[in-house]
Formats: structure tokens, sequence, C-alpha cells
């Protein structure tokens, strides 16, 4: 359990001095029991107090980094249950599941790095090459490590300290995610991780007993940890990780405030897939998977893009000219907002109609036709003033602007404003490739 507001206020200087940006000492004592604050922001609290209130300062999820460089992978931070109370911020890292003694490694390890998209403005990769000691032998281990460590963040997952030692002679310096300690070696593990300045992972069979492994550990001085509670059929896993969440979260319950990692059980690619995607609904920090599928992984990183979306801030593209193809000066020039989704529809509707054209995506704060359209965002002064930012006179030889069907009503207005000739469009995307070529072909 956290420290509550007032057990806090009676460890703080009691200045009422407002640098904090709180207006009295009690007010920041309950930001500071309710995650709020940070402690740092009071210049006057003793090292004393700090250590006394470690717990109320510590976020309720540690954060937790495996790798280093671009592919470090941050874990952990949250501090919400539901993203619309704030957001989340460390999307579910994905991994696939790789023996050391697999004939086919390299060639595998090359098809998990390959596994990357450029999906509505976004870049999607697979984080992890989740290493398993299947030829029990230290050696192989290490070789397929450094392997692995080449091309992607790593864990290493092995039951012996001796073939992860191995591992971590070639590779610490990558900062791997080292798998697992359990009730019967978590003193060995725990020693090897720390030598080596490594996370660990930590497997135990129930909450109970996860609590309890994690309490003996901490206990050693290590605290570098992702949690895995043993469950692998769905529903399961899901009740797991939703009260390991909630008693983080809402009670600051420590042994359970760190991230968590999961495997999939389902054989069937399908049928991963689907599961992989429920445990990044619900609350994985780390999925590890067999089947490297691409038709397959795309979805799922489709839907952790959307779950780890700020719901306040919409993805959204720069709002400026965009040319599709080799455009001259009498191509097309159609108007949308910045909202990606929107953009992206429309130029590859574009893109398949094959006559080069101009795209000015107007600044609607990330919102799409319709919503901006009623937020009073996109209408005939906003289009106005971006062709007139753009310097659309100079650049066509035509005075054709084509809009979005969809608010067909703020043609006049624009027409007004420009004098351009407005050409109402389809009022989905769908629909400009044969639009265009009925028109501008």
């Amino acid at each position: 359990m956290g420290l509550t507001g007032l057990a806090i206020f009676k460890q703080l200087p009691k200045k009422n001095c407002k640098e904090c940006g709180v207006a009295t000492c009690m007010a920041f004592a309950m930001a500071l029991a309710a995650g709020k604050a940070s402690l740092d922001a009071c210049p006057y609290v003793t090292d004393e107090a700090k250590e006394a209130l470690d717990s109320a300062a510590a976020p309720p999820i540690k954060t937790v980094k495996v790798g280093v460089g671009e592919k470090e992978v941050v874990l952990g931070d949250e501090t919400v249950l539901f993203r619309h109370d704030k957001t989340f911020f460390h999307p579910t890292g994905l991994g696939f599941l790789v023996d050391d003694n697999d004939a086919e490694l390299d060639a595998k390890i090359d098809n998990i790095d390959g596994l990357q998209f450029d999906r509505v403005g976004q870049h999607y990769v697979v984080e992890f090459v989740t290493l398993n000691n299947a030829s029990g032998d230290a050696a192989a281990f290490a070789a397929a490590a450094e392997k692995a460590a080449a091309k992607k963040a790593v864990i290493l997952k092995a039951d012996d300290p001796a073939v992860l030692s191995a591992a971590l002679d070639k590779i610490a310096a990558e900062k791997p995610l080292i798998y697992a300690a359990t009730a019967d070696n978590y003193e060995a593990i725990t020693e090897v991780a720390k030598k080596y300045e490594v996370p660990m992972a930590v497997y135990a069979e129930g909450l109970d007993a996860l609590e309890d492994l994690v309490n003996k550990i901490v206990a050693l001085g290590y605290k570098e940890l992702v949690i895995d509670p043993g469950s692998r059929q769905t529903a399961q896993v899901l009740a797991d990780m939703t009260q390991i969440r909630r008693l983080a979260v809402k009670k600051t319950f420590r042994p359970f405030g760190y991230p968590t990692i999961t495997f999939t059980s389902e054989e069937d690619a399908l049928d991963e897939a689907i599961q992989a995607v429920a445990y990044v609904a619900k609350y994985c920090s780390i999925v590890v998977m067999k089947n490297a599928i691409k038709g397959y992984v795309l979805p799922i990183l489709s839907w952790r893009q959307n779950v780890f979306t700020d719901p306040q801030k919409p993805v959204a593209v720069e709002p400026k000219l965009m040319e599709i193809g080799a455009v001259t000066p009498d191509s097309p020039l159609y108007i949308t907002t910045n909202f990606s989704l929107s953009y992206y529809s429309v130029e590859g509707e574009v893109e398949a109609s094959r006559i080069p054209s101009y795209i000015i995506p107007i600044d609607t704060d990330g919102t799409s036709v319709l919503t901006s359209w009623a937020a009073g965002k996109f209408g005939g002064e906003q289009i106005a003033a971006a062709m007139k930012a753009n310097d659309m006179d100079s650049k066509l030889n035509h005075k054709d602007v084509i809009i979005p069907g969809f608010v067909a009503v703020i043609a006049a207005k624009l027409k007004d404003e420009t004098g351009w000739n407005v050409i109402v469009g389809p009022k989905e995307a769908s629909g400009i490739s044969g639009f265009a070529k009925a028109n501008f072909a």
C-alpha cells in the first residue's frame, strides 16, 4: 500500500513555498499520494524524508529497459487502468521464440527482423528475439545470442545460470532480458542479473507464489524485474494481468509494480494472433509468440498502435502540400484533413488512380473530416488560408479544388474566399480513383 497524503505531509518541510508548483505542502502531499506529482519537485525535502517517502515517490509500475540504442525497449511506468483516464505510455513489446539449435536459426532471425511495416505514416516493428536454450549447450546458446543481438533486443530463455552467463559474456552490453528466476533458482539467477547488470524475468505459478518470489528477490537487493504469473490459458492470463495492474495502480502494491511478460499457447497462427491481440489490450508489457507470419503480425501491431495512441492526441500528418507522383501545373488539387487515417486513405486512392495530384491536409488537430467540420476546424476559411499559404495560385494553371463529398456544404464559402471553382468529390476515399479517372484522365 502507498502512503497517505497525511503521512507524506509529515515528512515535508511545510514551507508552503509554492516552488513545487502547488499552493501548499498539504496539497503537494495529496498530489504525491495520488501519483500526480514527483517528490523531486520539492527543493527542500531532506535526504531522510526522500528515503522514507520512496514508496510514495516511485511510479506504481517500475520502468525497466531492455536493449540499447535504437533497439532499446522501455517497459512499465504505466499509471492508469484505462487510457482515457490519461494515456498508456509504453507499447507492448512483441517477440518471437527461436530455439538456439534450430537449423534455420539465421533465416528465422532475419525473418523476425524483417517484420517491419509502414502504415498511416507510422513505422511498425517487432522488438524481440526470444532465444530458447533448447540445445542445453552453453557455447551454442552464446553463439546464437550474438546473432540475435545483432538484429533485435534479446530475451535469453534458459534455466541454467552457467548457460545464461556464457551468453551474457558475449552480449551483456546489449542489455538482454534473462528469463527466468523461479522458486528453485532465484538466488543464482539474481546473482547473474546483478553481475551483468541486466533485467530479469520472475516466473511463478499463480499470483500468491509470484508475490512471495518477488519479495524474496527484492530482499536480495534487485529490482530490475519483469514478472510472469505463469498462466498460459487466455482467460487466466487476462485475469492475472488485470489483477496485477489493478493492484499496482490502485493499491500501489509494490510486489506487482513491475512490467509483465507472457507467452502465447495457441499453435494455430490465427488463434495465436487473436490471443496476442487480447494480451496487448490487457495489460502485458511483453508478448512472446511462435508463428512469425507477416500477415498475422501486421494486425497485432496495428491494434497495438491504436491502444497506445494518446486518445487526446490523434495521429496526424504534417499539414503541408503533398505531391503525389510527377505533378504538373495541370494536376488536380485535393483537400482533406491531417488525421492520418483520412490522409493516407486519400493518398492511397490518388496513387491508385495513377494521375499525379496535389493534396493539402488541413491542420484540424488530427481529427477526421466530419469531426473537424462539426468543430469549426474544416471550412472555407481554413482551406482558403491553407491554399494561400501554399501559394496554389502560382502553382496551378487551373482554378479547380476538390473537397470531400461529406462537406459539400462548405463549397459556397470556399468559392467566396478563393474565387476558385469548388468540385465536390466522393464522400468516401474509395471513390477517388474512379472519380479521378472519370474527370482527369
